[in-house]
């Protein structure tokens, strides 16, 4: 997405395009002649760290040759020239102002309008932004994927569980059960961006225990669950075959979401470190199981399993404005140091994974931990556990729990208001540089420097003329 020329973005009518007469005869003889010349590479070199793009805009004055007089000045104080055109003035109609962007230091610049004011009216000065963020500021940030397909390089490094067990796991002792879990590691291992996922024929044994877990939390959604949860639920019913006989095929899953809200399924063998996790968020890739629990306890799971995954996460996954809120964590998560991590995934455990909101004055649940977990999803909702409202800052110090209960939980009115937070608290994430997603390319755009920038305003004006070229149209059709 980013373009080869370092220009900034165009304000009026290119110079080349304008017929000012004699002074475009002039400054065309100046050019061929190449009077204007690009500073000695040395000098360049000693002065990169000190020069910024900065932007100085004029008029002249009723003076033969006033045009070729002030350009002449750049070349003479060694100013390189970057980008040159001129429109006609809001300010005086009669004038054309010249707009000249130029490589300069705050010495440079200044000597350069006390020059210029001789011979044009100098309107307006944007000083040097010296805003290119220096290779050394990124030398010292985390790796980070820069597009989906990096995410290959740390799906696979689990942390915990996986094929291995602990001793006091409900499936340790099951030599059957283990031989199975070591059978889904190996697919989610072999597994790379791009390759559909392989389907599983699910044992008995294993339909029976989602079954299980699937009929007895449905007899609380009605009362326990938030509106976009239940309004996605049939939908999963309808196409992706969410059902007490059957588990949903993670392929189909994935597809399905896709269509919704751009989030894709991505098979993983066991726990993710958090910042190998939250950067799949970033590219709206949730990692998921496609284990279930020990058949020994359909109720407990020491584990996210694919039940955990399926009916905890994915149907509020198909909510726009909750996948947005996933994603904005995963994005702010990217580069960000050791500590800011753990804030951001604590946060993300006390709203993804156990948090509540206020519907229609009543608590309800749309954190997945709550919602596939039977005894904690009736304990949060009971009016006997501790409530405190969702603050990233209080948040972010909570302990977490996974052994028990949590010892508190935190409600927001809504996704959009849990969202608004996190977006100023991720500004507080100490990084040289902010990260923007790129649906079409699925990657992310590292804006560091005014070039990155610029291309990224580009693109929200050809936006903006898209939204203005519809509101026209409206308003054609309504007679306004």
């Amino acid at each position: 997405m980013y373009s080869n020329k370092n220009e900034v973005p165009r304000r009026g009518r290119s110079f080349d395009s304008m017929n000012i007469g004699h002074e475009e005869k002039l400054l065309n003889n100046e050019i061929n002649k190449s009077t204007f010349t690009r500073i000695e590479e040395s000098s360049e070199k000693k002065n990169a760290s000190e020069k910024g793009r900065a932007t100085i805009i004029f008029s002249l004055k009723n003076e033969v040759g006033g045009l070729v007089k002030a350009l002449r000045l750049f070349q003479e104080n060694h100013v390189n020239l970057v980008h040159i055109e001129s429109r006609k003035s809001k300010r005086r109609n009669s004038e054309f102002e010249i707009f000249v962007d130029c490589d300069s230091n705050h010495e440079q610049l200044n000597e350069i309008i006390q020059l210029l004011r001789k011979h044009v009216n100098v309107v307006d000065v944007e000083p040097p932004d010296n805003s290119c963020l220096h290779e050394e500021d990124m030398n010292e940030v985390p790796w980070f994927p820069k597009k989906i397909s990096d995410l290959d390089k740390c799906a696979n490094r689990v942390l915990m569980y996986g094929s291995e067990l602990d001793a006091d796991h409900p499936g340790f002792k099951d030599n059957v059960y283990r031989k199975r879990r070591k059978y889904f590691a190996d697919l989610a291992m072999a597994y790379k961006h791009g390759d559909p996922i392989p389907y599983i024929e699910f044992t008995e044994e294993e339909v029976q225990t989602w079954g299980v877990v699937y009929r007895e939390l449905n007899k609380l959604y009605p009362t326990h669950a938030c509106r976009e949860y239940l309004k996605n639920l049939p939908l999963l019913s309808k196409y992706c075959e969410f059902r007490e006989d059957n588990i949903p095929q993670l392929e189909d899953v994935s597809r399905f979401l896709r269509e919704r809200t751009g989030f894709t399924i991505r098979p993983v063998a066991g726990y993710l470190s958090p910042r190998d996790f939250l950067a799949g968020l970033a590219f709206r890739v949730f990692h998921c199981t496609q284990y279930v629990r020990h058949s020994s306890e359909p109720l407990y799971t020491p584990e996210p399993d694919t039940c955990h995954e399926l009916l905890g996460h994915v149907p509020l996954l198909a909510e726009p404005s909750f996948a947005q809120f996933s994603q904005e964590i995963g994005l702010a998560s990217l580069g960000a140091s050791d500590d800011s991590i753990q804030k951001l995934a604590t946060c993300y455990f006390f709203t993804v994974e156990f948090g509540l909101c206020k519907q229609e004055g009543q608590l309800r649940a749309y954190g997945a931990g709550l919602l596939s977990s039977i005894s904690e999803l009736k304990h949060a909702l009971s009016g006997k556990a501790k409530i405190m409202p969702f603050d990233p800052k209080v948040t972010s110090k909570q302990e977490c729990i996974i052994t028990t209960f949590q010892e508190a939980y935190f409600v927001s009115d809504s996704f959009e208001e849990a969202k608004v937070k996190m977006r100023e608290f991720a500004k507080t994430i100490k990084r040289p540089f902010t990260v923007r997603y790129n649906p079409y390319t699925q990657s992310v755009d590292v804006l560091k420097d005014t070039v990155s920038i610029n291309s990224v305003v580009e693109e929200l004006r050809h936006e903006l003329d898209i939204i203005g070229d519809a509101l026209n149209r409206l308003n054609k059709q309504l007679g306004v």
